[in-house]
């Protein structure tokens, strides 16, 4: 799994992201293609390739893979077996078969897009999953998420649409965004948002050119890569209209419905981006579903408000629960040793700090820590450089506090900047007593230094990461805040999941959400050779794959 809290990689991420940032709002790869490559077509998914009509269909989502091996892996061999059966709640087996069609609903490669590192973490374990298939062909579309977004869409389009196959998948679409009509008058329509929740003109073009193709009585299923509705209701107080879900509103409603009344054509949309499954739905069974389980590191339920949503949308299940993400949340007490290279951050501010400052306050004991207190912090006020040092520091931490409370940002940085800056002081303080009284140093001689130094590198290292651990525990579980940094600072590859949609003969639309809430770790060779996985799990506490809830009938 990718850890997300080692300073080189903090480094690498956020050089892309900013440059992806800066250079992404002037070179829009989707114009680039526009120009470049011919028209995206819809693809008709309702005939075989002989003429014959095609009555059913099996469909499966799965967004935000490319992390781990074992979780990716679980994930793609769970998908890509001719059948899964599944017990509902009340015992029922619930025969499932693997997607003629499947969709990758965006952020397909962490940390960041690149040939090697697409071709490591996607392309090799979905063709180890399912090296190849019998005619007729499956088929394999992609969204881009923001991850993917990160080289401006380079890497994902030489991968999406410039290969014909992902194992036994062909790979048709032309674009970032593609439209699909399945059998029975419903649609499945995949969009491309950019790092900006932006649909540019041309895809509003193909997608006025498929409204045409839409009739009265069809039903479209949307897949986007971010959940618009929850960052919107989330943020909404705080305007932060990066989130708006009006993109959203415009495609659905101004574009694919053509201006007629009502909510009716879109009733299905599906999401990733957050790494959990969500569920939300309306009392006439439109659905709206986060189901970002495809590999990458688990994110928690527990956060902001969410479970009555605009529009008449209510919570119907979350895997993992609040509680669940609470317990879990918990490991956080572990930092330092779940993020060992992390604490080398610390430990260099601690020791910066140290120097900086440099407060003769070894000649007070214990009994004396309000002299101790008042001598460094007069030695701060009275050195520039100190004071400039210091204040830089604790508004590092305020600008890492949650950016969409401006309340939080200010209370929850400012303790979390002073307890680091007491930190400081308590192992500095320490380290000036043993090095006088003890050592019987003068001070301030290269002793002197050098032990406090070790003083403040070592007591960094642990006492920093141990703060930051709990900062993330009280964040999350006291104030719903940070859950992002809470969780995937802990890397948990466990609790996966993806759906699959099934169009009956009838043309009602099931949806099975599916998920593994423990990924394999060990794997063993396949000895059958033909279109099986490669490797099947040799792990004995894999207990393989689960129906989060009844399946969704529509």
């Amino acid at each position: 799994m990718v850890a997300w809290f080692d300073p080189g990689q903090l480094l690498h991420t956020g050089a892309r992201v900013l440059v992806s940032s800066l250079i992404g709002q002037h070179a829009d790869r989707r114009l680039i293609e526009a120009l470049a490559v011919p028209g995206a077509e819809r693809v008709d998914m309702r005939t075989e390739e002989d003429g014959k009509p095609i009555d059913e269909i099996w469909i499966d989502f799965i967004a935000d893979a490319g992390d781990g091996w074992d979780s990716t892996y679980s994930v793609a061999y769970s998908a890509s077996l001719p059948e899964l059966t599944l017990k509902s709640s009340q015992e029922k087996d619930c025969s499932t078969r693997r997607g003629r069609v499947l969709v990758f609903g965006g952020d397909q490669v962490y940390p960041t897009p690149s040939r090697m590192l697409y071709k490591q973490k996607l392309v090799a374990p979905f063709e180890a999953a399912l090296s190849w298939t019998e005619a007729p062909h499956h088929r394999a579309f992609a969204i881009p998420g923001n991850h993917d977004w990160y080289d401006s869409l380079v890497a994902f389009t030489r991968l999406f649409c410039g290969r014909e196959w992902l194992g036994g998948r062909e790979l048709p679409q032309t674009r970032s965004y593609f439209a699909l009509q399945l059998p029975h008058h419903w649609w499945l329509i995949g969009t491309d948002v950019q790092l900006g929740s932006d649909l540019d003109a041309p895809q509003v073009d193909f997608f006025k050119a498929v409204a045409d193709k839409i009739e009265k009585e069809d039903r479209v299923i949307l897949c986007t890569a971010e959940p618009h509705w929850i960052y919107s209701h989330i943020y909404a107080r705080y305007n932060a209209t990066v989130y708006n879900e009006s993109n959203l509103q415009f495609l659905e409603k101004k574009v694919l419905g053509k201006g007629r009344e009502g909510d009716g054509l879109v009733r299905v949309f599906l999401s990733g981006d957050l790494h959990h499954y969500r569920r939300h739905a309306t009392a006439d069974g439109r659905q709206k579903i986060t189901a970002g389980g495809g590999g990458a590191f688990l994110h928690s339920t527990l956060g902001p408000e969410v479970d009555e949503l605009e529009g008449g949308y209510r919570l119907q299940k979350a895997f993992p629960t609040e509680r669940e993400s609470r317990r879990l949340s918990w490991r956080n007490l572990l930092f330092p040793w779940i993020n060992p290279t992390f604490g080398l951050v610390t430990a260099l501010l601690y020791l910066l700090t140290s120097w900086t400052v440099l407060s003769d306050i070894g000649g007070y004991g214990t009994g004396q820590i309000g002299r101790a207190i008042t001598t460094a912090l007069g030695d701060v006020l009275r050195k520039p450089s100190a004071a400039f040092w210091v204040v830089g520091l604790v508004a590092a931490f305020v600008f890492f506090t949650d950016t969409h409370s401006p309340k939080y940002r200010v209370f929850g940085g400012l303790i979390h900047g002073i307890s680091h800056v007491a930190a400081v002081f308590l192992l500095g303080w320490s380290a000036a007593y043993y090095c006088l009284n003890i050592r019987h140093l003068h001070f301030a001689e290269t002793k002197y230094l050098l032990i406090c130094a070790v003083f403040e590198l070592l007591g960094g290292w642990l006492v920093g990461s141990v703060i930051m651990g709990l900062y993330l525990v009280v964040s999350l579980n006291v104030f719903r805040r940070h859950s992002n940094e809470a969780f995937s600072a802990l890397g948990i590859p466990d609790w996966k999941n993806f759906l699959r949609l099934h169009i009956d003969t009838s043309g009602n639309l099931t949806i099975y959400p599916i998920g593994i809430r423990r990924v394999g770790r060990k794997w063993r060779q396949n000895p059958t050779a033909g279109a099986q996985p490669r490797l099947l799990p040799d792990d004995p506490r894999w207990i393989g794959p689960e129906l989060l809830e009844d399946p969704v009938v529509l």
